[in-house]
């Protein structure tokens, strides 16, 4: 890890752009609502309740290794990918890193630590370069504390993302390892049919680490979903139809590969 490169990306790394609805330190533009819209924390919430919510919050550029946070600091933010990639750490006394998970655009990270007021459990570092929303969890709470029925709903809407995780651990069981690498790449792709493409971490390691799988099985599923039209070159994945790829995933008796 590289603990050395600890840029936390404020002051001068905050993005200003134009043309927001949201208060324009935020940073945020219309592809950014995109990305919270998508955000299973956020789901349901209305665009202007959630700009009352994100009032304190802003957008922020981190260059990649930059830490987040590391493992055992006060939980003061969470933080939602509005591009690029995030990987949550554990370190053992004996100083080895075990990687916990990824996250991507539209995903959120930390929030479960600091509505405890506790600390974080795990470490945060820039994968590939990014731009995050770092909301400040007093402000956000101050707000819910205003507004019970938007605290209920974000009950509601933490109740889906763990419902999420559960079906994740329990596709790990059940998927083939390239029908649950097409699951991830469909959640990466925006929505609609034909083809399209994303950029995954340059490390693949950590998208192995991030589906259960190691890094030589995560490179036969890619091989493997070469048959319904999915490409790879460098960190670029192709999808040549999306409907294909749904149907795969969603299509049993795939031989496994295990991970």
């Amino acid at each position: 890890m590289h603990a050395t490169a600890r840029s936390r990306g404020e002051g001068a790394g905050t993005d200003a752009r134009a043309g927001t609805a949201f208060a324009p330190h935020a940073g945020l533009d219309a592809e950014d609502e995109t990305a919270l819209a998508g955000c299973c924390l956020f789901a349901g919430v209305e665009l202007a309740s959630l700009r009352m919510l994100l009032a304190s919050a802003s957008a922020r550029r981190y260059p990649r290794h930059a830490v987040l946070f590391l493992q055992g600091e006060p939980a003061r933010h969470f933080y939602v990918v509005l591009k690029g990639w995030v990987k949550l750490f554990r370190t053992a006394a004996d100083g080895q890193e075990t990687v916990v998970a990824t996250c991507g655009r539209g995903e959120s990270f930390a929030e479960a630590a600091s509505f405890a007021e506790g600390v974080y459990p795990v470490g945060a570092q820039v994968a590939e370069e990014a731009r995050l929303l770092v909301v400040p969890v007093r402000s956000f709470t101050a707000q819910l504390r205003r507004n019970p029925a938007l605290a209920v709903n974000m009950l509601a809407s933490m109740s889906r993302h763990l419902r999420g995780l559960v079906r994740e651990i329990e596709q790990r069981a059940v998927k083939s390892a390239p029908q649950r690498l097409g699951a991830f790449l469909l959640k990466q792709c925006p929505r609609g049919q034909g083809a399209t493409a994303v950029d995954l971490p340059g490390d693949k390691g950590l998208v192995a680490a991030r589906l259960g799988m190691r890094p030589e099985t995560l490179s036969r599923a890619l091989a493997k979903l070469g048959t319904v039209g999915v490409s790879t070159r460098d960190r670029r994945v192709a999808v040549s139809d999306m409907d294909a790829l749904r149907r795969y995933v969603a299509g049993a008796g795939v031989e496994d590969d295990s991970g």
